[in-house]
């Protein structure tokens, strides 16, 4: 009989623990991913220039990334296809590692990502979310052929960049419902193995009554985000962990750049998409709340004041939103709501949600 399998991409090592770091040159011999030695190292402004000098590469050729820019990738893909590197590691936040990967791809070797923080689900996706002067798209890339997140640097990065990576990883919940939407009523294939990957991963989140004090929810967090990366691989695009939470949160980038970070906005677009799934589509209320208990709890923002932007502001980032991913479908696209009904439902939102 034939045997019909599936090949799924997915990095080679994964290595969440304290002291991570140390082992980078054992995963890069021992992988195979480098034999000679020839490595560059991409390091971000933040911590990443500290741990590179830590590292136990002797051959290893440093490069600085002081912004998450287009123009810098390409830079750096440059930089990196004329020196013959084996492969290149990214050390450092989401602009660092989202840099890398983009130069990493037009240079054709592999990338190893080290984070320093978990701030958002970048750290293994295929995807790099990079500024130019068009604003921010997210660009296919190839994913990272190895993870290596050291939870002693994590812990060393501001709390607010590792609780922010909750909001993320849990707006998995509201893209999920947006794919399934588009599914009923498009007709859009929805693969159910990336759902499973990025459902799993909000899921083991979503009701830890632990915090970012704690090694086991850094740990489950960290995995979390990088299923997160792996569902997007598996379905060849971002729709398992983006969906209206991210056309929010784009919009908001773009109209008011600044404002809060990727996580912390992914959540709040995440809770009034659900909100408007209660509203709407008969969404289960105690759902909305779970996800908003959650952001609660983690001091994340569930209001657009938590943000700094009042009703009227975030409105018109919601109208904006669905202009910031064409031929997405989500819950905005699918209600199509006019710019008065939807300052109507943001008060309503936020008296319903509201700390």
């Amino acid at each position: 009989m034939p045997l019909l399998a599936r090949m799924l991409p997915s990095p080679l090592a994964i290595d969440v623990r304290r002291g991570a770091v140390a082992s980078l040159g054992s995963v890069l011999a021992d992988r195979r991913i480098a034999t000679e030695g020839r490595i560059a190292v991409a390091v971000g402004p933040g911590q990443g220039a500290q741990i590179a000098a830590d590292l136990d590469l002797p051959h290893c050729e440093i490069f600085r990334v002081d912004e998450g820019t287009v123009d810098a990738a390409t830079e750096l893909g440059k930089k990196l296809r004329s020196g013959a590197y084996e492969a290149v590691a990214g050390i450092g936040g989401g602009k660092t590692i989202d840099v890398t990967k983009f130069a990493a791809t037009m240079a054709g070797i592999p990338m190893v990502a080290v984070a320093t923080n978990l701030a958002h689900d970048g750290i293994a996706s295929p995807v790099s979310s990079l500024e130019h002067e068009g604003g921010k798209p997210s660009i296919g890339v190839t994913m990272p052929i190895a993870v290596v997140i050291d939870l002693d640097y994590v812990r060393s990065a501001p709390s607010h960049l590792v609780r922010s990576g909750v909001g993320d990883v849990v707006s998995n919940i509201s893209a999920i419902e947006d794919w399934e939407l588009a599914g009923r009523v498009n007709g859009e294939p929805v693969d159910g193995m990336s759902v499973t990957f990025a459902r799993v991963a909000a899921e083991a989140v979503l009701h830890r009554p632990d915090s970012v004090d704690s090694d086991a929810f850094l740990t489950v967090l960290a995995e979390g985000l990088v299923l997160s990366g792996m569902a997007m691989s598996v379905a060849g695009s971002s729709r398992p962990a983006s969906g209206a939470c991210h056309e929010v949160l784009h919009a908001v980038t773009q109209l008011y750049p600044g404002t809060s970070n990727h996580g912390e906005l992914a959540g709040l677009g995440a809770l009034y998409a659900s909100f408007l799934r209660v509203r709407h589509l008969d969404w289960p209320e105690a759902r909305m709340r779970e996800i908003r208990d959650c952001l609660v709890r983690h001091e994340l923002p569930v209001a657009p004041s938590d943000v700094g932007l009042d009703e009227e502001a975030f409105t018109r980032a919601v109208v904006r939103a669905p202009d910031t991913r064409p031929g997405r479908f989500t819950i905005l696209e699918h209600l199509n709501l006019s710019e008065d009904e939807i300052g109507r439902s943001v008060k309503d939102y936020v008296e319903a949600v509201g700390r």
